[in-house]
């Protein structure tokens, strides 16, 4: 039985392997116990079938843009021009903040990359002015999961080639998503500037528009290049990520924050998530190969299919199962352990596979900020030297309204779609 595979891989868990190896190991035992050892001479072409998927050579090059923005000083000029745009406000630098990550979400797609570099910069601008550090943490952890939902997003490279879904079409869906987010955190900033009186910058500390503007040209640019390239059908989504990375090194030239060593570490970086994300690809497809031969997804789907469950009902249930599986699994081992087996359900009962798609990385983002696990809590909480769980206490306000938006995402797939249509990618 297949169901012997999440006792063998707690078990596995427990003695500290790394994920990737828990599953593979899991799987290639699950074999043995399953009676099904004969077809793992097979295993090897079933691997390279899952990873041998054009779209997915977008997303180490995407990785790649983002490491090297980070460390040619594009964040800093991209905080000057949210500053200029929005500082003069009351609670204006927790505006800044959110508007940072919506900036830094068009070049880098990865929510780990934006709180680290704002963690890093603009918290302790917001202690100096005035602001409680659990506040400043937790909005700059809310507003980092932008990243993933405004294109380019790693994670939506991810899921379409898990369900061979248009990228682009997946990209344009999360426009729209992605600016309500930005819009939501900043009326929760809003309401707590106006409750708890936070200070507006002064006019000499809020940088001039137009110099600004212009100085930030180079880094606007990149995300303009990735968007309008995929849009206009210049470029496929690979092709605009390594358009990215030229514009990406040419931006961190221009602020001349980008020197050798720096391009190493890029590379070094990148080489290094990219192969733990290929490595658990390769460790899920074994999984998913036995559970097509045990016939596990029809079993799910006569499961749906005798408790009754309404197409919006199976809907709120993925939504739940998402939801807890994000506090306490990586979004990419989530993405590759649960949508092969549970998302084709949903598309059968009528479901847009797009709009899953931005509904399914939108909730396994909101991991990334939901004790006990948190990646984006674990690193504010790291460069910030805030205690953690008093980071997770002050971030439930800005997690409960975007699980709201998730709700919206939800209920009402023109929020997602409407774009995409509007654009030509898919049927109206």
């Amino acid at each position: 039985m297949i169901y012997i595979v999440p006792l063998i891989g707690a078990l596995l868990l427990a003695s500290g392997l790394a994920i990737a190896y828990v599953i593979g190991g899991a799987t290639v035992l699950a074999f043995l116990a399953t009676d099904n050892s004969r077809y793992l001479a097979i295993l090897p072409q079933q691997i390279f079938s899952k990873i041998d998927v054009f779209a997915l050579m977008a997303m180490p090059l995407f990785i790649l843009a983002g490491e090297v923005m980070n460390r040619g000083g594009v964040t800093r000029v991209l905080i000057r021009l949210a500053m200029a745009l929005v500082g003069r406000v009351r609670g204006g630098l927790g505006h800044v903040n959110v508007l940072t990550s919506v900036f830094f979400a068009g070049i880098s797609g990865s929510a780990v990359a934006d709180s680290a570099a704002v963690s890093n910069t603009l918290v302790p601008a917001m202690t100096e002015q005035g602001y409680k550090l659990p506040y400043a943490g937790a909005i700059t952890a809310a507003s980092s999961i932008i990243g993933p939902i405004v294109p380019p997003s790693i994670i939506m490279i991810f899921y379409g080639a898990l369900m061979g879904t248009s990228v682009t079409a997946l990209f344009i869906a999360g426009i729209v998503p992605g600016l309500l987010l930005a819009a939501s955190l900043m009326v929760v900033n809003g309401f707590y500037a106006w409750r708890d009186d936070h200070p507006r910058l002064a006019p000499a500390e809020v940088p001039p528009l137009l110099p600004t503007l212009a100085h930030a040209l180079p880094a606007l640019s990149i995300p303009l290049i990735i968007v309008g390239g995929i849009v206009l059908g210049w470029m496929t989504p690979t092709e605009a990520a390594a358009v990215a990375v030229l514009a990406a090194t040419g931006a961190g030239f221009f602020y001349d924050r980008l020197g050798p060593r720096a391009i190493l570490e890029s590379l070094k970086r990148t080489a290094m998530l990219s192969g733990s994300i290929f490595m658990i690809i390769c460790a899920v497809s074994a999984l998913g190969y036995l559970g097509a031969m045990e016939r596990l997804p029809e079993a799910i789907a006569d499961t749906v299919t005798n408790l009754g469950l309404s197409p919006i009902q199976y809907l709120i249930l993925l939504n739940v199962i998402f939801l807890l599986s994000g506090m306490v699994l990586d979004i990419a081992v989530a993405l590759a352990l649960l949508v092969p087996l549970l998302a084709p359900v949903a598309i059968a009962q009528g479901a847009d596979p797009v709009h899953l798609g931005i509904v399914l990385c939108f909730n396994l983002c909101l991991g990334l900020i939901s004790p006990p696990l948190g990646g984006c809590l674990l690193i504010v909480s790291t460069v910030t030297g805030l205690n953690y769980w008093r980071l997770a206490r002050a971030i439930l306000p800005f997690l409960l309204v975007e699980i709201g938006v998730l709700v919206l995402l939800t209920a009402f797939p023109d929020i997602s779609l409407w774009l995409p249509r509007q654009m030509g990618l898919m049927g109206n």
